[in-house]
């Protein structure tokens, strides 16, 4: 329950702190199995030559930009560059193909130009409705990509194949994509770790 938003600045962050604590406990508790595969997966499609291609809408747009640059620049130490590309990062593509083709579209269209087996498609959407990222997943699952979703509490919408599903149990948009964020620390903390032991 959300304090009202006219209460003091201090009762805010005091209530969204513990929002979010609670939240990545629970996170903590029931996410590790999963967390664990998909870093691994990442990793391993890496070494292996492959990329990794994330996607979303408005935060979590931000959040693959986020995951592509610390991928390609770095996270903490300097290490090879590694090959990743965020989809909704070029504003001319995406203008291009949501005119010609519709916003359904926006992703699944670079998917089918850019992903191919070995290759890691995510998606993030914190509803898990998001007709674009459920449309790019499926294509990438049918150009033979491994498939991971990172969610809110209610998975995916509808029949959409993926590899790796990361439901974060919260319906809170915001405590939604900080866990996201956390995660894609996670998982780059552990990709510089196996590259850099390679």
């Amino acid at each position: 329950m959300q304090p009202p938003s006219s209460s003091p600045p201090a009762a805010l962050w005091t209530h969204h702190g513990a929002q979010h604590r609670a939240v990545v406990a629970e996170s903590l508790a029931t996410l590790g199995d999963v967390v664990v595969q998909s870093a691994e997966g990442l990793a391993d499609a890496l070494v292996a030559g492959g990329k990794v291609v994330a996607f979303g809408n408005g935060g979590s747009a931000a959040q693959a930009s986020h995951l592509a640059g610390e991928l390609m620049g770095r996270f903490d130490g300097t290490r090879t560059p590694l090959s990743a590309l965020a989809l909704p990062a070029d504003a001319a593509v995406g203008t291009c193909i949501g005119n010609d083709f519709g916003y359904d579209a926006l992703f699944a269209r670079q998917v089918q130009a850019l992903v191919r087996p070995g290759d890691v498609a995510v998606g993030l959407t914190t509803s898990g409705a998001s007709r674009n990222v459920l449309n790019g997943l499926t294509e990438a699952h049918r150009q033979g990509a491994t498939t991971m979703a990172l969610t809110g509490a209610g998975g995916l919408h509808g029949d959409v194949p993926v590899d790796c599903l990361i439901a974060v149990p919260s319906d809170a948009t915001a405590l939604v994509q900080e866990v996201h964020l956390l995660i894609l620390h996670v998982w780059c903390q552990w990709i510089d770790h196996v590259i850099t032991s390679a």
